[in-house]
């Protein structure tokens, strides 16, 4: 049954990936809400951010985009925008021409596209660096072209791939200020996986933590050091010995 007051539900989700499986995954994410799935490498972060992108055709079970199953839904055209850990640039095309690419892809006007590349590049102050290509520029100046890559399209849901575990300390706190700044400026909702705990609590309204290919619990990250779990997310949080 869809809950009317989630923009995105994964119900009963289950695919397999080689030796892999995301297995019976339900999680239900509310309009504008930043959302932080939570969990070690190889736990199905990814996995679970291409599913509900649409990269797996063969699977079983919903994705629900406003009430409406999108499993049939190509990946472009279900208003998703995905910024992938390593930040998926085209690295023969300058920052301009990577941000633009979208909408060429949309067949919008010269004009159009020249208007609101030039905007978005102001908003995330890279304007100086729009002739330079992805190999030239910094990890932090990559992530905010990718970010700007993906918010042209105005999207209602935004995928990020563990947007800040390439960066250093501070280019991070810089990032994590960018990012409340897009929940402010853009009408999309957030959903990030990350496996810091202290990002989960500082940027996400909820979390959950995924093992092994399960949400094993989801709760509001203000409280998620403040509650007791299973054994199996007690030794992943770090407060018992395996």
């Amino acid at each position: 049954m869809y809950n009317h007051n989630s923009i995105l539900e994964v119900q009963d989700y289950s695919v397999r990936r080689g030796d892999f499986k995301l297995d019976s995954i339900s999680l239900s994410i509310k309009e504008r809400e930043i959302f932080a799935v939570l969990g070690k490498s190889g736990a199905g972060k990814t996995v679970l951010l291409e599913a509900i992108a649409g990269f797996y055709p063969s699977s079983q079970g919903c994705v629900l985009i406003n009430g409406t199953d999108v499993r049939k839904i190509p990946s472009q055209r279900r208003n998703i925008g995905f910024v992938y850990q390593d930040y998926g640039l085209f690295p023969n095309m300058t920052v301009r021409d990577n941000i633009a690419y979208g909408l060429k892809m949309r067949k919008c006007t010269r004009q159009d596209i020249e208007t609101k590349t030039s905007r978005i590049m102001d908003l995330f102050s890279i304007s100086h660096i729009a002739s330079r290509l992805p190999g030239t520029i910094s990890g932090g100046e990559c992530q905010r072209t990718a970010l700007a890559r993906a918010l042209i399209l105005e999207p209602e849901i935004l995928l990020l791939d563990e947007p800040f575990a390439a960066l250093d300390y501070m280019t991070k706190k810089k990032m994590y200020k960018e990012v409340m700044k897009i929940h402010e400026q853009f009408t999309c909702t957030i959903l990030f996986v990350t496996h810091d705990f202290h990002e989960a609590q500082l940027l996400a309204d909820r979390v959950a933590i995924i093992l092994d290919g399960q949400i094993k619990v989801i709760v509001d990250s203000k409280n998620l050091m403040q509650q007791n779990y299973n054994d199996e997310v007690e030794i992943f949080l770090g407060r018992k010995d395996i």
